[in-house]
């Protein structure tokens, strides 16, 4: 009767009762899966205006507390998953744990290749290429074994960002827990600096050169409709072939965001003080959620430094 009044106050828009029934219900009920997912769920600020609110770290741990027992109780509640996956990553920044609770996602549906997007992009934000390829080769034999259109279009579109990125960590690479890592000084260079972001490279580097082509082309060309077609034939290309040179410039931003995330992974700190006061810092971390700025923050009091020795615990295939 509890459990029926918690969702008849969720549906009158009554978020704080229905919370607090659900409550009552797993104090008397630990067993109880549905009210340990609504708790999950009604801890979590309700949209406001269309606009979403995203929760304080109090709030996303209260909510990742009951995600975890609710999971537990009913292994199959997919959207349970989702978001615990949600909350861990992107609000929390544990991307370790966030490795570990997709793998548990495995281990309770082994056909869902949900896990191996997840754990695929979480690699290769950390900067562990040879890893994320090893996945991305099983989930390939999974998504062939169960051909579907849409989860292939995913699958390239993850492995372009992949082979882009690994590529480019080739030609520089970046270990945040060593202090001595010659990108350090690359970044601190830059640190006064605020990344370019890819309207202004298309504006600035990428329109002059069409325009500059496209006049060619009029002079040259007498019809207007294949002149057209060839601007955006232009426009498109060379924005594809100029990206890389986008992605160089702003290795700085993509360093220090991975040193953020290990930072926030491992729960200790490897950013040198004048960079964690720098305009680029500040830019990147303005970006992230309000429970990932407030848990680094914490770390950042802590002050424990990062061992130079850390690895990423990465789940065995």
């Amino acid at each position: 009767m509890i459990w029926l009044d918690a969702m008849e106050a969720n549906e009158n828009g009554d978020r704080e009762e229905a919370l607090a029934l659900a409550e009552e219900v797993v104090s008397l009920d630990g067993s109880h899966a549905d009210a340990w997912f609504a708790i999950a769920q009604w801890t979590l600020p309700i949209d406001s205006r269309g606009n979403q609110m995203m929760p304080d770290m109090i709030q996303a741990s209260k909510s990742m507390s009951a995600v975890r027992k609710a999971v537990e109780l009913d292994p199959q509640n997919e959207h349970a998953w989702r978001i615990g996956g949600e909350i861990m990553v992107g609000h929390l920044g544990m991307l370790e744990h966030g490795l570990e609770w997709w793998e548990g996602r495995k281990g309770a549906a082994p056909s869902d290749v949900l896990p191996y997007f997840e754990q695929i992009s979480i690699l290769i934000r950390l900067g562990y290429f040879e890893e994320a390829g090893d996945y991305l080769d099983v989930l390939d034999e999974i998504i062939e074994s169960q051909p579907n259109k849409s989860l292939e279009a995913r699958a390239s579109r993850i492995r372009v960002i992949y082979e882009e990125q690994g590529s480019m960590e080739k030609e520089l690479g970046f270990e945040p827990q060593n202090s001595n890592d010659d990108s350090w000084g690359l970044i601190s260079r830059m640190r006064k600096k605020k990344p370019i972001t890819e309207t202004y490279f298309l504006l600035m580097f990428v329109m002059p050169i069409v325009f500059l082509l496209g006049s060619v082309a009029m002079m040259v060309v007498p019809s207007t409709f294949i002149v057209m077609i060839l601007i955006i034939a232009m426009y498109f290309g060379i924005a594809r072939l100029s990206r890389r040179l986008l992605l160089k410039l702003n290795r700085p931003e993509s360093f220090l965001n991975r040193a953020i995330d290990v930072e926030c992974s491992s729960g200790k700190v490897c950013v040198p003080d004048d960079i964690r006061e720098s305009k680029l810092y500040s830019h990147i971390v303005r970006k992230r959620t309000p429970a990932f700025q407030e848990r680094l923050g914490v770390i950042e009091q802590s002050g424990e430094p990062l061992p130079r020795k850390w690895i990423l615990n990465v789940p065995e295939l």
